[in-house]
């Protein structure tokens, strides 16, 4: 039996497979019909590549099923790869055809055109869109990511954690969660892994990373926000301050930035896309009252003091140190307390300024991250200050009545760094099947 092939390793071998049978599955692209012959493009997710079926030539049972081909059937083709006249070079001469599905209604959208397509309908039927092999490379480099993640911080001796989804408490502070029906209790979906990576970290694993899903009960109807989304997550101990946390970010996106240049995994994406990340030696940071400042005397743009940067101030702060330092990345540091969660440790002589930042890529937060609050009395009056109550968050607090060490993490959003990296107008369209607060379905 012959060895399925994906089309790009058939373009790749092409001078080794030359003259010898090969067989290629995937979905009817395009069908050009000249009568007694006929060409048929068959693509899979790397590549498309021609078919030939020759009246005369071909076998009769090849030439009467390729008769019967619909747009979008999913099907096998056997034959000898030949040369090519034609833009591809080469050529299948099918003698075997199985035709393993074909579509039993009209299209209700046309992959190849789905980009043409209103947003709506393209979620609407995302088996359909992500055949288009724009919207399929989105994925494909989205797992990419994932893997240049998984990859990074396991060589530097982080553990892949997996963590509970169904949580007891919520850990932002106020952020909306989505409850559940828990056998008659209380329970949320998770927010964050936060209080979960933190007590890994606690328990000795010492540096720990997860990606996985979270989700947001916020009812937000704008281009970046979902309320399901997957974080990449990490989480170290023995740090001596914030700085060691940024700069474990900092080398990800450095990796990130050196595989779009060189990996040529991700080559042919990089290049449909026209897509860079600009990461200069050393990675801007600014302090968010040094931001307050560059924003109103460069922009006239007025930021409350104390209070978070919103929307149009994470745009222009980008496109100054884009500007300014060439550099598509800034570490916002020191952010208000107001804005961040109890466990974030604080200054200790600005108790109104804490060791939290936001890394911004192309004008967009896409990390956020702390030293966190590792000392018991400390997170009992971080509380306190919020607002909340102690008795509600017992269970985290236990995790430090036995010593904890220093420790920082970050949480890095998938979809926007996706989105951020192949330029994307809507996060909607780097997740393959988006929630927000009306999509439920498919």
């Amino acid at each position: 039996m012959l060895k399925d092939l994906f089309i790009a390793d058939i373009y790749a071998r092409k001078h080794e497979l030359l003259g010898k049978r090969v067989r290629v599955c995937g979905w009817v692209h395009n069908i050009r019909d000249l009568g007694r012959l006929k060409f048929i493009l068959v693509r899979d997710r790397t590549g498309v590549l021609q078919v030939v079926v020759k009246k005369g030539e071909s076998p009769e049972d090849v030439v009467e099923k390729a008769g019967d081909l619909r747009l979008e059937a999913v099907v096998c083709f056997e034959g000898v790869l030949v040369e090519s006249r034609s833009k591809f070079g080469v050529e299948v001469k099918a003698d075997k055809l199985i035709v393993l599905s074909q579509p039993v209604e009209p299209l209700p959208l046309e992959p190849d055109t789905s980009l043409e397509a209103g947003l709506a309908t393209r979620l609407n039927y995302r088996w359909l869109d992500a055949r288009n092999p724009r919207v399929n490379m989105v994925f494909q480099f989205e797992a990419w990511v994932a893997r240049v993640f998984r990859d990074y911080y396991t060589e530097n001796g982080f553990v892949e954690i997996f963590t509970p989804k169904i949580v007891a408490a919520g850990t932002e502070s106020g952020a909306e969660v989505f409850p559940v029906i828990y056998f008659g209790r209380e329970a949320y979906l998770a927010q964050s892994p936060q209080f979960y990576k933190q007590m890994a970290v606690i328990a000795g694993l010492e540096r720990v990373y997860e990606i996985g899903p979270v989700f947001r009960a916020e009812p937000h109807h704008t281009t970046r926000h979902l309320t399901e989304y997957h974080s990449m997550d990490i989480e170290f101990g023995f740090i001596e301050g914030p700085e060691d946390v940024m700069a474990m970010v900092e080398g990800f996106f450095r990796r990130l930035a050196d595989g779009m240049a060189r990996d040529p995994r991700v080559k042919p994406i990089v290049e449909e896309f026209q897509a860079s990340l600009r990461v200069p030696r050393e990675v801007p940071r600014v302090t968010m009252r040094e931001a307050y400042k560059i924003l109103e005397e460069e922009y006239g743009k007025k930021i409350p003091y104390g209070e978070d940067l919103d929307p149009e101030g994470e745009r222009l702060l980008g496109k100054y140190f884009s500007e300014k330092y060439d550099s598509d990345l800034v570490f916002v540091t020191e952010y208000p307390w107001a804005s961040r969660p109890f466990y974030t440790m604080r200054k200790p002589d600005e108790p109104e300024w804490t060791y939290g930042f936001d890394l911004l890529m192309k004008g967009l937060e896409v990390v956020t991250g702390s030293q966190r609050e590792h000392r018991y009395e400390k997170l009992l009056e971080n509380l306190r200050d919020k607002g909340l109550n102690p008795e509600s968050f017992q269970f985290y607090l236990d995790f430090f009545k036995h010593g904890a060490p220093p420790h920082g993490g970050a949480g890095m959003g998938l979809e926007r760094i996706v989105m951020q990296s192949l330029g994307l107008e809507n996060i909607r369209e780097a997740r393959l099947l988006p929630r927000d607060p009306e999509r439920l379905l498919p």
